[in-house]
C-alpha cells in the first residue's frame, strides 16, 4: 500500500472500531465511553502502523512521546480520537480520527481524517473541495468555547460563526464547503492539526500559522498553538484581521493534551 492508502485505510478502520466501542458502551457514562474509545483506537493504530510500517516512528496524543522521532526520517502523527467529548455524546457526529505522515525531506506527505459518524473519510492525495455558496464568510468555532479571536475576525469580515466540536471536524467542514474559515489560537498540539492540514492543502485550501508562516511538524515541543485554515480567496483578509490581535492565553484550550474536547 502507498502511504496515502495506509493513512486512509487506518483512519477509516479506526473509525469503524470507534463506532463499535460507542455502541458497546452506549449505557456507560460519557466520560467512560470516551476513555474506552481513546484507548482502543490508539492501541489499534499503534499495532497496525507497527505491522505496516515497522521502521517508522509514531507521535500519538494517547502515547508517550518517544524522542527518537526527532531523528527519524518518517513519523506518523495520529490523533486516535479527536473530539472525545463529542464522541461520548451519542447524538453527536462532530468527532474524528487523524492519521498523517511527516517526512524529514518533505514535511506532511499523506493524511486522512475520518468522520466515522458521517460515514466519510477525507484522504490524500485527491481531496475534493466543496463549493462555497453565496453569502457572508462562515467561521467555524468551538461549540463550548467560542474564542474572542474568531469573533474579531467575524466582525472584520462581516461573517457569521458556526459552532462545531472537534478540530478535525471543523477543518473538514471548511474542506467540505460547510464553512469558510477555521482560525485558532491557544492550546493545540501537532496531532490536532497534522492530518486535517494535509487534507486541507491537498484540497487547495490555505493553511498557515497566524503570522502567515507554514505550520511545522515533528518539532521537539509538539505544541502548535495557532492555526488558520481557510478558502484561499479569504486568506489575505483573515490574516489582516488577526494581525496585531492578542487573545488571552488559553482562552480556547481546544487541543489541550488530556482535554475532553477538540
Amino acid at each position: 500500500m502507498t502511504d496515502d492508502e495506509v493513512a486512509g485505510e487506518l483512519a477509516e478502520a479506526a473509525g469503524r472500531l470507534l463506532l463499535d466501542v460507542r455502541a458497546a458502551h452506549a449505557g456507560a457514562a460519557d466520560r467512560e465511553r470516551g476513555d474506552a474509545g481513546d484507548a482502543r483506537s490508539h492501541a489499534f493504530l499503534l499495532a497496525e502502523l507497527g505491522r505496516l510500517r515497522p521502521g517508522d516512528a509514531v507521535l500519538s496524543e494517547e502515547g508517550l512521546d518517544d524522542r527518537a522521532r526527532l531523528t527519524a526520517e518518517r513519523v506518523w502523527i495520529v490523533d486516535p480520537l479527536d473530539g472525545t467529548r463529542e464522541f461520548g455524546e451519542l447524538d453527536r457526529s462532530d468527532w474524528a480520527v487523524h492519521v498523517a505522515l511527516w517526512t524529514a525531506r518533505d514535511g506532511l506527505v499523506a493524511g486522512a481524517v475520518a468522520l466515522p459518524a458521517l460515514g466519510l473519510t477525507l484522504r490524500t492525495p485527491s481531496v475534493p473541495l466543496g463549493d462555497r455558496p453565496p453569502g457572508p464568510p462562515r467561521i467555524v468555532v468551538s461549540r463550548t468555547r467560542p474564542p474572542a479571536l474568531a469573533e474579531h475576525v467575524r466582525e472584520r469580515l462581516g461573517g457569521e460563526l458556526v459552532p462545531m466540536g472537534s478540530a478535525g471536524a471543523k477543518m473538514s467542514a471548511v474542506v467540505r464547503g460547510e464553512a469558510d474559515v477555521y482560525v485558532h489560537a491557544g492550546g493545540q498540539y501537532e496531532w490536532d492539526s497534522a492530518a486535517p492540514v494535509a487534507v486541507a492543502v491537498a484540497a487547495g485550501l490555505h493553511a498557515s500559522r497566524l503570522d502567515g508562516s507554514p505550520p511545522r511538524y515533528n518539532r521537539p515541543d509538539p505544541r502548535l498553538p495557532d492555526l488558520l485554515v481557510c478558502r484561499p480567496e479569504l486568506a489575505e483578509a483573515v490574516l489582516a484581521a488577526v494581525r496585531g490581535t492578542s487573545p488571552r492565553a488559553g482562552e480556547e484550550a481546544e487541543g489541550r493534551r488530556g482535554g475532553r474536547s477538540a
